[in-house]
């Protein structure tokens, strides 16, 4: 009876306060339980602060240049949008092909190759007298998804003295791409078909934004500056970076192609300037463009014509050369110079 009074004297604390959790805490005091359930209280706290910060981090890791996601296949690299440049080649290639063919089985073969349905014709005899020069794409028109219509136009030169030999003619050339997505052939859908010259292709070239052209004057400190710059830039007589604005690069052409440049005519961009104004120093940041036609002579051409537009900016006194542009203005109405 003693044993039972002591036991039921002891308290009954511990016991119900552990519901088996599956954790081991039976040997820990009071004391011990209590710190350790505070360390499980703030790590649970701090679990649940951070949990924003961990989900921000492994989103900026996702979306991080070069990061891979686990979960999902790494991005592949994209083919280019087809356009009209690979047609385009390919039809300047299989009008080449066709014109020689059936001078020999290379040639057949060569044509089979662009155009498969090729190996069951027959060719004349005289095939393969004939040969095209500088075939050119001239138009290109999209049918449909994958599908256009090229006209080219090539100088065809024959063996024989025929009058008709060297005059250029235009072919239309269906061409089809081929095989799936990330693939780059190309095949004829048919033969070509002789055409006429393309409308538009005999029609005046395009009116440009610049004043009356008139001969270079050797009193113009722009003029001086061009014909530096383009002695520089073509033959290879001079140092280019002189007559360049602060932060322009330019290289020289390499091989230099010329022995000697001349100016023939000038003409301002808009309206000429006044009298006189060519001579004159010019303010700081005043810019000038120009539309300059030159003669190149070299060791085996004489007087080649070129047309060059070039964009002066003014500093300290005098022109430098801003930018060697890409094409020259283009009025932006007909019989109009201004732009």
């Amino acid at each position: 009876m003693k044993w039972r009074r002591k036991e039921a004297q002891t308290p009954p604390v511990e016991e119900s306060a552990q519901p088996d959790t599956g954790w081991a805490t039976t040997s820990l005091s009071t004391g011990a339980m209590a710190s350790w359930t505070a360390v499980v209280r703030w790590s649970a706290w701090g679990l649940l602060l951070a949990g924003p910060l961990l989900g921000g981090w492994a989103l900026a890791s996702a979306t991080t240049p070069g990061a891979v996601p686990t979960s999902a296949e790494a991005p592949r690299a994209q083919p280019a949008s087809s356009d009209a440049v690979a047609p385009a080649g390919f039809a300047e290639m299989y009008v080449a092909a066709y014109v020689k063919a059936g001078g020999s089985d290379a040639d057949a073969e060569e044509l089979a190759t662009l155009y498969p349905a090729a190996r069951s014709i027959s060719w004349s005899a005289q095939g393969g007298s004939e040969r095209a020069e500088s075939a050119s794409a001239v138009q290109v028109r999209q049918i449909s998804a994958g599908y256009w219509s090229v006209t080219v136009a090539t100088r065809i030169t024959s063996s024989s003295k025929d009058s008709d030999s060297g005059h250029v003619r235009y072919f239309q050339v269906p061409v089809k791409a081929t095989g799936g997505r990330g693939t780059s052939g190309w095949t004829a859908a048919a033969l070509p078909a002789e055409v006429a010259a393309p409308t538009g292709s005999k029609e005046a070239a395009p009116e440009l934004s610049y004043g009356a052209a008139h001969a270079p004057l050797t009193s113009d400190p722009a003029v001086q500056t061009v014909q530096g710059f383009l002695a520089a830039y073509l033959t290879g007589r001079g140092e280019l970076d002189r007559y360049l604005s602060p932060g322009i690069t330019l290289h020289a052409v390499q091989p230099a192609p010329y022995t000697a440049v001349t100016l023939t005519q000038i003409a301002d961009h808009g309206h000429s300037p006044a009298e006189g104004a060519e001579a004159q120093t010019p303010p700081d940041g005043v810019q000038r463009r120009l539309l300059v036609d030159v003669e190149g002579n070299g060791k085996h051409t004489s007087s080649r014509p070129m047309t060059y537009a070039i964009e002066l900016r003014a500093r300290d006194g005098r022109w430098e050369v801003a930018s060697l542009e890409a094409a020259p203005a283009l009025a932006t109405s007909p019989n109009s110079s201004d732009s």
